[in-house]
């Protein structure tokens, strides 16, 4: 039987991946937008101060939030770092919201979150059953979590950490520009984990978490633990450009202020997908080389 899902940030890299998957499988997708709905499979909502009605919600078999603002966009200014805050958190409590109404009939409610919840942690191998860290992203993560528990015990929950997308529209997009012009290298030390993710292998992932009705955090993250320098040397590989110049991350925080270089270029997480390979998840890219050789073309 076709199911019904309703997306949150369908425009998006994700949103608009997951919702092609989906509709392939044979899946009914209506998706929330944030202007007038043009087809019978949208809806529009959030464009003023009026709740989401439950109705809305009811009788679907899960309901994805996928919204917010990118956190590649530079620099983060004061007010784009409440955009980041505002953009996810006043989308996850009006679904939160509507689904606490619906109570025991309320779909599975798979929320996103990030890889940024753990914050930086050398040396650890971080699971779903690790506290959060500290960092602006990990305070972000933090309260985007609780804004997706509002909608209440009765409801089943999944939370979506998800890293950094290996994509020319995700990680790789600064970076292609970078390694085309030469200009690739180290990045701060270059030996910290950086967490990532094929566009693939996330949106099989969220399929498979609604499949199985797998609950909790869920870390969406490749299964072989990477450094910076692994993805921009593989990066750099690919294009046949050279990998020499280092970014230091005294420069790099000038450049772009301290809130993004240690949350999102100098962090280090070795973030485990321990909840999917679990459940018997199977990866399509295993390692970050693979990743990058499935979206960037050879010169």
């Amino acid at each position: 039987m076709p199911r019904r899902i309703i997306v949150s940030g369908a425009s998006g890299l994700i949103g608009s991946a997951l919702v092609d998957g989906l509709r392939a499988g044979g899946d009914r997708v209506v998706t929330l937008v944030r202007r007038p709905a043009r087809t019978s499979d949208e809806v529009e909502w959030l464009t003023d101060t009026r709740p989401l009605d439950p109705q809305v919600l009811e009788g679907a078999d899960a309901v994805v939030n996928l919204n917010g603002a990118s956190i590649g966009r530079i620099p983060w200014t004061p007010r784009y770092k409440s955009t980041l805050l505002w953009s996810r958190l006043t989308p996850t409590r009006t679904l939160a919201t509507a689904l606490r109404a619906l109570a025991r009939d309320a779909p599975h409610f798979v929320s996103a979150s990030a890889v940024g919840y753990y914050g930086s942690r050398p040396g650890r191998r971080l699971t779903e059953h690790d506290s959060a860290g500290e960092g602006f992203l990990a305070r972000v993560s933090v309260e985007w979590e609780k804004a997706a528990r509002g909608a209440g015990e009765a409801v089943a929950l999944t939370t979506l950490r998800t890293a950094p997308v290996v994509h020319p529209e995700g990680v790789l997009s600064p970076l292609l520009t970078l390694t085309r012009l030469g200009l690739g290298g180290p990045i701060g030390r270059g030996t910290q984990v950086w967490p990532w993710i094929a566009l693939t292998d996330e949106v099989a992932a969220i399929r498979f978490v609604i499949d199985r009705g797998l609950t909790g955090p869920v870390n969406l993250a490749g299964p072989e633990r990477a450094t910076a320098n692994d993805l921009g040397f593989a990066l750099a590989r690919r294009m046949n450009k050279p990998f020499l110049l280092r970014a230091p991350t005294w420069a790099l925080r000038t450049a772009l202020g301290r809130d993004m270089a240690d949350s999102v270029l100098t962090t280090d997480a070795h973030v485990v997908p321990e909840a999917l390979q679990q459940a018997g998840f199977t990866f399509t890219h295993a390692d970050v080389e693979d990743a990058i050789a499935a979206v960037v073309p050879q010169p």
